[in-house]
């Protein structure tokens, strides 16, 4: 919105009107307006009949639809409701606009609503979907919610759909380690859908922001969830999914993300949860499998952002030499060897033997009986946990 009151940009008005008119992802919609341009195309809707130039391809039921909800448009009004609700409304080629959603193409948003102070396209720039199931299981719900800290402590912006479940969790993640976090709704910016959320969306307005293609007001459809998708795939970096059944809005996000070139990851999940099997699908395909932030880092950060390298824990056996190693495992687990029987076993020399025996001794892996030697209580039961 302007910032002058009465000195309305007519390209935003325009817009701002058309986000009434024509539905979320409607790329015939997309087209005419790439090829008319907005005010073009809104006067076209607007124009008396006898006087309201065709579009071509048209079909009368569609003229005459978007042709009754262009006759009740209030730009001005919804402009001004969007600044009471502490956002502006973004469109192609305002400075605030996040360039990678026009990668959608006829299916780019019309323009976005926001509601929240910071800057959509610098924080769109280094951003990264966390997106799963509304009915999740604890565990990924904690998953979720490490995830959504993770990035946020490394600097990366949460973004997700404010549902319940997966969605809520990330975005909570995020909030408790005092990072970023966007919510991308299916409905109004000034609607907290779902109710349950109420306090959780109006939070992200506080700390974060809270975006959607609809006006002030304007409530969701199952249609809208689903198309939705799209934006949280084209305005990130890249998708992680946790927890998913194989029909789940999640996985269109995915797919989507997919189609747009952008990375695709998935936590993988218990082989026989159904709520994973989604998940486990995208893994067997061109999904990668991630379980903590770093890894996701590493996918969509910048050159040299790699995960730090996973081993299991560093046993005292492995520092040993070659020939201490050998030695070791030539001993018997019962009973004593003498350092010929040993020299034998291990293909060494005696005197090399006996050195690494007496190494071993001060180590406290052997311990001398006699003329003999025999593994110690901590060489015979070797820990088999950190």
């Amino acid at each position: 919105m302007s910032e002058h009151p009465g000195q309305e940009d007519p390209e935003r008005l325009a817009r701002a009107a058309l986000t009434r008119v024509i539905e979320p992802g409607d790329e015939r919609g997309g087209k005419w307006l790439r090829e008319l341009g907005a005010q073009e195309l809104m006067a076209r809707l607007t124009a008396p009949p006898g006087e309201a130039a065709a579009l071509p391809g048209a079909t009368a039921r569609r003229l005459a639809s978007w042709r009754a909800r262009a006759a009740t448009a209030d730009p001005h009004r919804d402009l001004a409701a969007v600044a009471a609700a502490g956002g502006r409304f973004v469109h192609p080629g305002d400075t605030r606009w996040p360039t990678q959603l026009d990668d959608l193409g006829d299916a780019r948003p019309i323009g976005l609503w926001t509601r929240g102070r910071p800057d959509l396209r610098t924080w769109a720039v280094r951003s990264v979907a966390v997106v799963g199931a509304r009915a999740c299981t604890p565990y990924g719900a904690h998953m979720a919610t490490a995830l959504g800290a993770g990035l946020a402590e490394r600097g990366w912006v949460v973004v997700s759909g404010a549902a319940f479940g997966i969605d809520g969790a990330a975005h909570r993640g995020a909030l408790a380690a005092g990072g970023a976090t966007v919510a991308v709704l299916a409905c109004g910016v000034d609607v907290p859908y779902p109710r349950g959320h109420t306090e959780l969306i109006r939070r992200i307005a506080e700390q974060g922001l809270v975006v959607g293609e609809l006006p002030p007001g304007d409530h969701p459809t199952p249609s809208r969830f689903i198309l939705r998708n799209r934006v949280i795939a084209a305005l990130t970096r890249g998708t992680v999914v946790v927890e998913a059944e194989h029909r789940s809005g999640s996985l269109v996000t995915a797919r989507c993300a997919q189609r747009l070139s952008r990375q695709t990851m998935g936590v993988p999940g218990a082989a026989t949860s159904g709520l994973s099997a989604g998940v486990h699908e995208l893994l067997r395909g061109e999904a990668v499998l991630v379980t903590d932030a770093d890894e996701i880092v590493e996918q969509v950060g910048d050159m040299g952002e790699l995960a730090p390298s996973r081993r299991g824990p560093v046993l005292p056996r492995d520092l040993l030499d070659p020939v201490s190693a050998r030695i070791l495992e030539a001993l018997p687990a019962r009973g004593a060897a003498g350092g010929a029987q040993l020299a034998r076993a291990a293909g060494t020399a005696p005197d090399e033997t006996l050195a690494a025996l007496y190494e071993l001794h001060a180590l406290g892996f052997v311990e001398r009986h006699g003329e003999g030697w025999q593994l110690t209580r901590r060489a015979i039961h070797r820990p088999n946990t950190p």
